[in-house]
């Protein structure tokens, strides 16, 4: 039976360039820097950081620009932003090779960190990683691809945007959802609920929802892994609609080449983190000892 709330996490503030960006560090040892997915933020994390800090680790957690208690400008919004955003933090509050631990859309951030900044990293945890920030056209049947195209007119409306975005953001409606994409619905609480919906209820939340779902995809995780050779664990919510484990063999195949390590979680969504952290948190406690961090 999971917790229906958790300890409060302290929040600290970061400026980067001008932007206020709530952080949070926990504990002592090798660093691990944990990035939240879409419409996501610290405490997300909630379950895990005091795990993993326990553990021997200097756990830290950012949100992401726009995302979260983060400030909202109205910007371009773009996965390689987020990028620049992670390893300018890095470069101000960690400066030693740090695993990058990331969900969704945040573990194509720490693959794009691994990829293209490997001097920064010692290795990175992916749970459920997205495939891009949006679908691009052709993944989509054209059906699809018309709608998408249609809802994308829609959602950046200075008319039905606002309507669209108040939708979207009820309670109900994102307790729907969610039960959606975790198995356990015990999993989605009112804590959880709380978490995505009162940062939607701030100053520009509503044109940074549009601005992400219209920004470009940006690197597929097949063009980022090649150039990685750090290692990496993955963990597969099996029962994810969003980012299905059919989509990770790519994973499972270069296991046999690179030092990946792909554990399956059965009976569990897109935020296995989140949703079960007593499957989540031993497994990256056993893989760092493995690889000897």
């Amino acid at each position: 039976m999971l917790l229906e709330s958790t300890p409060p996490l302290e929040k600290l503030t970061w400026n980067w360039q001008g932007y206020k960006i709530p952080y949070t560090v926990t504990g002592n040892g090798r660093p691990l820097l944990l990035v939240h997915g879409f419409g996501a933020s610290i405490g997300h994390w909630r379950k895990n950081i005091p795990v993993l800090a326990a553990a021997g680790y200097q756990v830290f957690a950012i949100d992401l620009l726009g995302f979260g208690y983060a400030e909202k400008p109205p910007i371009a919004y773009t996965v390689e932003l987020w990028r620049d955003q992670l390893k300018a933090f890095w470069a101000t509050h960690i400066n030693e090779p740090t695993i990058f631990v990331g969900n969704s859309i945040g573990g194509l951030l720490c693959l794009m960190v691994l990829a293209e900044y490997p001097e920064i990293a010692a290795g990175g945890v992916l749970l459920n990683c997205a495939g891009g920030l949006n679908h691009r056209p052709e993944e989509l049947p054209l059906p699809l691809r018309v709608m998408m195209g249609t809802f994308t007119k829609v959602v950046t409306s200075d008319l039905i945007g606002p309507f669209l975005f108040n939708l979207i953001r009820q309670k109900p409606r994102l307790r729907r959802t969610l039960q959606q994409v975790y198995r356990d619905r015990e999993a989605v609480t009112d804590e959880l609920i709380d978490l995505i919906y009162e940062p939607s209820c701030e100053a520009g939340a509503q044109k940074v929802f549009a601005a992400v779902l219209t920004a470009p995809p940006g690197p597929t995780p097949a063009e980022l892994l090649p150039q990685i050779d750090k290692p990496i664990l993955v963990l597969w919510g099996e029962a994810d609609p969003w980012t299905p484990i059919a989509g990770a063999k790519i994973y499972q195949t270069l296991a046999e080449t690179q030092p990946i390590t792909f554990i399956p979680i059965p009976n569990t969504g897109h935020c296995p983190h989140d949703e079960n952290p007593n499957a989540v948190n031993p497994a990256i406690v056993d893989w760092l000892q493995q690889i000897a961090f």
